[in-house]
C-alpha cells in the first residue's frame, strides 16, 4: 500500500513549479489532490491530467489564497469532492527582491499578503476540517537563514513563516495536528527562470557555496513533501527542514 492511500491533499500554488511536483508526489502516494491555481487554469489543468494519466485523483481549484472567502472555498473543494481533508500544503507564494531604497508598500503588501497572510487564511479555513494525524506543510526558504542583500521583504515573509509553523504546531498540537516548514534553496522553477536566476551569476555563487554542488529540482522538494504528510514523519512538529543541499 502507498504511504498515502486514502489521504486527501490540499497544495496551494500547484499549477506549476514546486507546488506542481508535491501535488504529483503526493497522488503518486494514493492521496487525492486538490491542485489550487490563482491564475494559470491551463497549468492547473495539466498537473490534473497529468495525475489521472497516471491513475490518480485530482481536481483544479481556482482561489487567491490571501482572500478569505477564496482561502474557504479552496478548502471547501477538498470536502466536496472528497469528503474530507488530511494534508494542507502551504505552497503559494510570490517573491520580488529590491534594495531598501526601492521598496514601497505595493512591493511589500503583495508579498505578505500572499506568502503570509494566505498562510493563515487557509490554515484557518482547513483547520475545521484537520483531525488526528492530519500534516500542514508550510514552503518556507532558506533565505529567513541566508538573508541575501536586496530580499529584506521576502525574507521577512520567509522568517513570518518560521514563528508561524512553530506557533501552530503548539496550538494544532492537542488535535494531534502536525505544522512544519519546509524550506527550500534556489530551485530550477519557470518562476526562477523568468526571474533570471538560473544560468546567472546569483546560481554560480548559491552552487558554489552548496556542498551537494548544484542548485535543486522540484522533485528534490516533493520528496521531502511526501515524508512531512506520511506516517513517516509522525514524530516531527514545529521543525525547520531545510532542504537546499546544504546552501546556508
Amino acid at each position: 500500500m502507498s504511504k498515502l492511500t486514502g489521504k486527501v491533499a490540499l497544495v496551494t500554488g500547484a499549477s506549476k513549479g514546486i507546488g506542481a511536483a508535491i501535488a504529483k508526489a503526493l497522488a503518486a502516494e494514493g492521496a487525492s489532490v486538490v491542485v489550487n491555481y490563482a491564475s494559470s487554469k491551463a497549468g492547473a489543468d495539466t498537473v490534473v491530467a497529468e495525475i489521472a494519466a497516471a491513475g490518480g485523483k485530482a481536481v483544479a481549484a481556482r482561489g487567491d489564497v490571501s482572500k478569505a472567502a477564496d482561502a474557504q472555498a479552496i478548502v471547501a473543494a477538498a470536502i466536496e469532492n472528497f469528503g474530507k481533508l488530511d494534508i494542507l500544503v502551504n505552497n503559494s507564494g510570490v517573491y520580488e527582491f529590491g534594495a531598501i531604497e526601492d521598496i514601497t508598500e505595493e512591493h511589500f503588501h503583495r508579498q505578505f499578503n500572499i506568502n503570509v497572510l494566505g498562510l493563515l487564511l487557509t490554515t484557518q479555513a482547513a483547520a475545521k476540517h484537520l483531525g488526528e494525524g492530519s500534516s500542514v506543510i508550510n514552503i518556507g526558504s532558506v533565505v529567513s537563514r541566508v538573508t541575501p542583500p536586496g530580499s529584506s521583504v521576502y525574507s521577512g515573509t520567509k522568517g513570518a513563516v518560521d514563528a508561524i509553523t512553530g506557533v501552530l504546531s503548539r496550538e494544532l498540537g492537542a488535535r494531534k495536528i502536525r505544522v512544519n516548514a519546509l524550506n527550500p534553496g534556489m530551485i530550477e522553477t519557470e518562476g526562477t527562470r523568468t526571474a533570471g536566476f538560473i544560468d546567472s551569476e546569483l546560481q554560480t555563487q548559491v552552487v558554489t557555496q552548496t556542498p551537494l554542488g548544484r542548485i535543486g529540482q522540484p522533485n528534490d522538494i516533493a520528496s521531502i513533501a511526501v515524508f512531512l504528510a506520511s506516517d513517516d514523519s509522525g514524530w516531527l512538529t514545529g521543525e525547520q527542514l531545510l532542504a537546499g543541499g546544504g546552501y546556508r
